[in-house]
């Protein structure tokens, strides 16, 4: 039974079932492709075609005698097939049949992948166009730096993951690879055009080169490609669970009617989503690594690969697959809260426009250290006295207020001013959409 966790649409690319079907594909594909070049019967590949088949209890019976799941895979397919099963895997070594379904499998998982990157981006640039002009705190450190947008905040999760659909699409091309090429690589007992034909039928390109195995390099961009997809997803979550923070609480994840946040505390509200997808990426990266160690093998092969992948690509094409799918529920159902927002840039008395005072001292002819010392000197006091706003503190400090009339000094903050470029930069982003 598949959890919810592994989501039935990409857990079942990656069923046992689908294994032996893909591999299926290739074995008749190949069949067909050696009868178009008169290599075997056109009756026996049509038959084949009609009739071959597996029983996935049989193969594992079988296995259990062969120690090798080709063969086995191999006497049961021959079994539904009869005496034209003689034709099939001809020339081939397990490899070519593994490899190339293996890349078929992949390319499917990405074709999935893709289409929910799509949905995501665009709920994305959704949310940064509502949000556009709702102004909130920026933070460096985790303190609170300048004025920014909610909109903006999407908007460089929009850009970002645009990217991550980029390396998404090629990742796609980099594994659509097949190869029919013999134990070593030089077609020693199979036409090159069976290749060629084989994998045109199963829409795939061809490797220019290869050993017994398609080369590992292109696994691993697919899976390093899932990490990095994950890292953003991570990003994501990490910045809603840090808005979440009850001291902020400027958004929140979605939370259902009869939804419980804690066995012992009926008042809590987790971002227990947000985590999830946070702790899942930590997997993605894991699983990376493995796939990095593959790329070096032994000669024209060894199989120091075949174990590590059977466990790593599946699972980071699953946990990749409901990591978008879990964070697109997130931002579907998003809570936001402007009033907080604007209360929390007001929290530290205007402390967030220090630099636009201190720019406007540098304009009155202070030096830039004199005018960095004067403004410090009334933040410091700000932070400690919790009554003080800075701009009063401006007004009544005497190196500032010879520069500066009050009017001037109120005139320097001014919420609007700092914001003033956000549309400028939807536009680079967005075009005329912005």
């Amino acid at each position: 039974m598949i959890s919810r966790y592994t989501l039935p649409e990409m857990g079942k690319i990656w069923t046992e079932e689908n294994r032996f079907k893909t591999m299926l594909d290739v074995e008749v594909a190949a069949c067909e492709a050696m009868a178009a070049l008169n290599l075997i019967p056109k009756e026996a590949a049509r038959k084949i075609r009609r009739k071959a088949g597996f029983d996935i209890s049989q193969i594992n019976k079988y296995e259990q005698v062969t120690k090798h799941d080709v063969t086995a895979f191999l006497k049961s397919v021959g079994d539904s097939v009869g005496p034209e099963a003689r034709f099939i895997h001809k020339g081939l070594t397990s490899s070519d049949v593994l490899d190339t379904a293996l890349s078929l499998q992949m390319r499917e998982g990405l074709d999935l992948l893709i289409s929910c990157a799509e949905a995501l981006i665009f709920l994305l640039k959704k949310q940064a166009l509502k949000y556009q002009n709702t102004p909130m705190m920026g933070r460096t450190h985790g303190v609170h730096a300048e004025p920014t947008t909610l909109g903006l905040k999407f908007l460089l999760f929009y850009d970002e993951f645009r990217r991550n659909l980029a390396r998404l699409r090629r990742a796609h091309d980099a594994i659509a690879v097949g190869k029919l090429s013999g134990a070593v690589g030089t077609y020693a007992n199979l036409d090159p055009r069976v290749e060629k034909k084989t994998l045109k039928i199963l829409k795939l390109a061809t490797a220019p080169v290869s050993t017994q195995i398609l080369q590992r390099d292109r696994h691993a961009q697919v899976i390093a490609v899932l990490a990095i997809l994950g890292g953003s997803l991570e990003k994501l979550a990490t910045e809603i669970r840090h808005l979440q923070k009850t001291e902020t609480l400027e958004v929140e994840e979605p939370f259902a009617e009869g939804q419980t946040g804690s066995s012992a505390m009926p008042h809590k509200r987790n971002p227990t989503n947000c985590e999830r997808v946070a702790g899942l990426a930590r997997v993605l990266r894991g699983n990376a690594v493995a796939a990095l160690e593959n790329i070096a093998l032994w000669h024209e092969r060894d199989i120091t690969h075949s174990s590590v992948e059977r466990v790593i690509v599946p699972d980071s094409f699953i946990v990749a697959h409901f990591m978008i799918r879990e964070m697109t529920a997130i931002l579907g159902g998003l809570q936001v809260y402007p009033e907080n927002m604007r209360e929390n840039i007001g929290r530290t008395r205007g402390l967030v426009f220090s630099q636009r005072v201190l720019l406007a001292l540098i304009d009155k002819g202070l030096s830039r250290d004199a005018a960095y010392r004067a403004v410090q000197r009334s933040a410091m006091r700000v932070w400690k006295d919790r009554k003080s706003s800075l701009g009063d503190l401006l007004s009544r400090d005497a190196e500032v207020s010879s520069k500066l009339s009050k009017k001037e000094i109120e005139g320097l903050f001014d919420l609007g001013h700092c914001l003033r470029h956000v549309k400028t930069i939807f536009k680079r982003v967005l075009g005329q959409e912005a």
